[in-house]
């Protein structure tokens, strides 16, 4: 029963794919992206302002565009913080981390989905999404018990990996259940600057 229900979720989510609709992201996340996004031309370079939605920058008018998972992974991006997309004139991508909505701390344990591949952390009851590229980063396996970053004020289908702690490492006596946006955007400074080689380094 539960191999033909998971079968048929497949089938489903493939034709709201082939319909050319999206599965992923909180329709919740348009509107914000609607209400606070911009698209503004500067010289030969085009600025996109948009809301992140746990893979992509959904744009003012609803587009997603791609954010490589190393500079989100890197700069702990969570569902709702604000950036700013610049193109420039060769066609490069510039991310920047603009408006960080303040966050919670959670620690939850890393699963895997064999079939799929695709990694989750159960924590406070729910299940998260996370990136592949920060589990690879912190070396995680299924069972390893992590901490991550998910809105403080809505929910959300995916989490940010702060850290990964593993069997035998020493554990935090304590986690501060609370993260700011003051101290989001003074942590990511070094972060961004980091993720963005990674993204020249590809280019």
């Amino acid at each position: 029963m539960v191999e033909t229900a998971i079968a048929s979720l497949s089938a489903a989510r493939q034709i709201f794919r082939d319909l050319g609709l999206n599965t992923e992201t909180d329709p919740s996340v348009y509107e914000k992206a609607k209400k606070v996004g911009a698209a503004t031309v500067e010289g030969d370079e085009k600025v996109i302002e948009g809301i992140f939605d746990g893979q992509h920058m959904v744009g003012p008018d609803g587009k997603r565009y791609s954010v490589p998972a190393n500079y989100a992974s890197k700069s702990k991006l969570v569902e709702g913080d604000m950036l700013k997309l610049t193109i420039t004139s060769d066609g490069s991508f510039v991310y920047k981390q603009i408006g960080p909505i303040e966050r919670s701390r959670l620690v939850g344990t890393l699963t895997s989905d064999e079939t799929t591949g695709e990694h989750r952390v159960l924590a406070g009851g729910k299940s998260y999404k996370v990136l592949l590229a920060s589990v690879t980063y912190f070396k995680g396996e299924p069972g390893d018990e992590v901490v991550i970053l998910v809105p403080k004020e809505a929910q959300a289908v995916w989490a940010a990996v702060e850290n990964i702690i593993k069997e035998g490492d020493p554990k935090p006596e304590t986690i501060d259940p609370v993260v700011t946006a003051e101290q989001v955007a003074e942590a990511n400074t070094a972060a961004e600057a980091s993720a963005q080689d990674d993204i020249d380094d590809i280019e």
